[in-house]
């Protein structure tokens, strides 16, 4: 084994076994029961919502979000109303846990101590603040780190493309329903793309879109913002694999462009400046000097593609604003 990070032999990459010295100690031991609630929790959440957007889909009228909260209290006389909103719920868990897991198992093919996915169930617009997984030992090489970093939304957005297809198959052209509702949805260009091979010519804005092409567009604007490069997002993860301790002030750049486009597109984009900057700008130095290869080259660039085809500039917007 080398400690400089290159490898003896192409069939053994000397990360796994860097990382298994640093993880010789005892792991903690995974909390499925939390696991489990959590994602059972965020399951209720999502579904309730999806109720709601089914509902508004059904009757041709915009999306109502108050009327989805008002739904809980009727789950315990009719608990049945809960399977309208699945299409839209296990679309978006099943999205997220792509994700989720794309790291979850780069991590651990490099034997990087990693968590299952905690879900967080929430009274949203989608009825969840997305998951998240934990790494709980050091990541060591570049390589690892760009591999982790770009399974997940990899991963994700492959397989979020077929609900996309799908649902926007499912969905209805209606003349201004946009501008009725109390929010307006960005298009990213994947959708709008597949917009116009299913409906060529009509204005994004006269497309109401089914509950399983919405789970689709909520697990894009994810892939897109996991990655921005910036910190400790996925995508500052893969340019810190690329340009190293560099990064650190390319993030700067980045997160500071956020604050214009609050602005100019939307204002969740400076709730977004506001948490990275607290929670998110300092990233692991790692030194290790291997280079990155072409293969991971080719791979951050079909990154960077996935950011384009993912990204809106104003993913929710009030009318008028």
């Amino acid at each position: 084994m080398s400690t400089n990070g290159y490898p003896l032999t192409p069939a053994a990459p000397p990360e796994r076994d860097l990382f298994a010295l640093a993880g010789e100690h005892a792991r903690p031991q995974h909390r499925y029961w939390l696991h489990g609630l959590l994602l059972a929790v965020t399951l209720l959440t999502t579904t309730v919502v999806g109720v709601g957007m089914q509902r508004g889909f059904a009757q041709e009228t915009p999306f109502d979000f108050d009327s989805s909260i008002s739904l809980y209290a009727r789950l315990l006389h009719n608990p049945a109303i809960l399977l309208g909103g699945l299409p839209f719920s296990l679309t978006l868990l099943a999205v997220l846990l792509a994700h989720e897991f794309g790291h979850y198992i780069a991590a651990r093919y490099y034997n990087v101590d990693v968590t299952l996915p905690f879900f967080i169930p929430a009274p949203t617009l989608i009825g969840t603040l997305g998951a998240f997984i934990r790494i709980r030992s050091a990541i060591l090489s570049k390589r690892s780190l760009f591999d982790i970093g770009v399974a997940g939304p990899l991963a994700g957005f492959g397989l979020l493309l077929l609900p996309l297809a799908v649902g926007v198959s499912l969905s209805k052209v209606i003349p201004g329903i946009a501008a009725r509702g109390d929010l307006i949805f960005g298009t990213p260009l994947i959708l709008r793309l597949f917009e116009w091979i299913q409906f060529p010519g009509v204005n994004p804005s006269d497309i109401y879109l089914h509950p399983v092409a919405r789970a689709a567009w909520v697990g894009c604007l994810a892939t897109a913002i996991n990655l921005l490069p910036i910190g400790q997002l996925d995508g500052g993860h893969i340019l810190y694999a690329f340009l190293g301790e560099r990064t650190k002030y390319l993030s700067r750049v980045f997160l500071a462009a956020l604050v214009p486009m609050g602005f100019f597109f939307a204002y969740s984009w400076l709730v977004w400046a506001v948490l990275l900057l607290i929670f998110g700008m300092r990233h692991p130095a790692i030194f290790d000097p291997a280079p990155i290869g072409r293969t991971r080259s080719w791979l951050g660039l079909l990154a960077l593609l996935v950011l384009v085809l993912s990204f809106t500039a104003a993913p929710v917007r009030i009318p008028g604003l």
